[in-house]
């Protein structure tokens, strides 16, 4: 029996697979550095309201424990070039977290542009 002259296409998808498994994984990189710019958006956003209201519910209604509850809710890995400011307003309190996006993994690297999460709440009355 002849063989045909192209040969047998055995071992083809282990090829083709081959070919496009840098593009797969580059891909999954991608898509992974969306979910952490996503996730430190929503750190920053939730730092910056529990802030807000830890200034509201002291008695002296004091930066200090809007700043300390901000950076308490942040991961350790966030905390090391997170920025809070508090700030007292017009019947209310506004805290801002920044933070930056890291690279691939907290730790390897921080992109260079901070994502910022802003947030106010209502000063409470003690009458």
């Amino acid at each position: 029996m002849r063989r045909p002259l192209g040969g047998d296409d055995r071992g083809q998808v282990s090829v083709e697979f081959m070919g496009l498994l840098p593009l797969i994984l580059l891909v999954l990189v991608l898509l992974w550095q969306c979910v952490l710019v996503g996730y430190t958006y929503s750190l920053a956003a939730h730092a910056a309201d529990r802030g807000a209201r830890a200034a509201t519910a002291t008695e002296d209604g004091g930066a200090g424990a809007c700043r300390t509850a901000a950076e308490g809710e942040l991961p350790s890995a966030w905390r090391a070039g997170a920025a809070t400011s508090c700030v007292p307003g017009a019947g209310l309190w506004k805290a801002t977290v920044r933070i930056r996006v890291p690279v691939l993994f907290p730790g390897a690297g921080d992109f260079p542009w901070p994502v910022t999460g802003t947030a106010g709440a209502a000063k409470e009355d003690r009458g």
